[in-house]
């Protein structure tokens, strides 16, 4: 199967688990899947691919699907809900370093074979983590404030239009300061803007696609809603 078709799929099989998160949980399970989604996307956006004829980071559809779990929470429980879900990834992801940095530094026995592969993970993992952060914290409090800007100005219509602008903007912010403050100076130039490019692309392209799931988010909560 092709890294293009695998994508396609991964990006449908995981905004379908925020949702049935939702279905069961939800907003725990919102948080849950952003708390998770925060360390998973930083352990793999370490791994390059190639899709589309470009070179891209893997860890793009997960780190996008949380924007889309904020905006769900956004959506039908407000800033304070979102926001809460911003620094539970936070202390996830940062608990998660914490405790990865030991797991390394425990000199392994005779019989291990998985240390090599830790250490060129997670003794990379600081820098990632770092440009990670700021960039999730800055990317996503914007994306709630635009988010509820644009549900203002439509009168809490058109949920779509407030999920790409407010999505496709941060994403932007997002891209740019992760990239530089994870990358530069660790790729060549061309590979470097090529990750850029296909980053910021390819997380558009998610936004969009994850439109439809958010309308079923927002059904999932109004049917829990009159079942209740």
């Amino acid at each position: 199967m092709s890294n293009e078709i695998l994508w396609f799929i991964f990006i449908a099989v995981d905004l379908s688990l925020s949702v049935v998160a939702f279905f069961i949980w939800g907003k725990y399970g919102v948080y849950v899947m952003v708390a998770t989604g925060t360390i998973i996307c930083n352990l793999q956006v370490m791994k390059t691919v190639k899709m589309f004829g470009l070179v891209a980071t893997l860890g793009n559809v997960v780190y996008a699907s949380i924007f889309f779990n904020t905006d769900i929470l956004s959506e039908v429980y407000g800033k304070k809900e979102a926001r809460k879900a911003v620094w539970m990834g936070f202390y996830a992801l940062v608990a998660a370093t914490v405790a990865m940095q030991f797991a390394v530094r425990f000199k392994p026995d005779t019989s291990d074979i998985i240390q090599p592969h830790l250490e060129a993970i997670f003794n990379f993992m600081p820098r990632v983590v770092f440009a990670s952060l700021t960039a999730y914290l800055v990317s996503q409090h914007h994306d709630i404030w635009a988010f509820h800007l644009w549900k203002k100005v439509t009168q809490g219509r058109w949920l779509w239009l407030r999920n790409n602008l407010s999505t496709m903007v941060s994403q932007l912010i997002d891209t740019s300061v992760f990239t530089f403050l994870a990358f530069w100076g660790v790729f060549s130039s061309s590979v470097f803007w090529q990750i850029f490019i296909t980053t910021y692309l390819f997380k558009w392209i998610i936004a969009a696609l994850d439109t439809p799931f958010l309308y079923l988010a927002r059904w999932v909560y109004h049917r829990r809603e009159k079942t209740d």
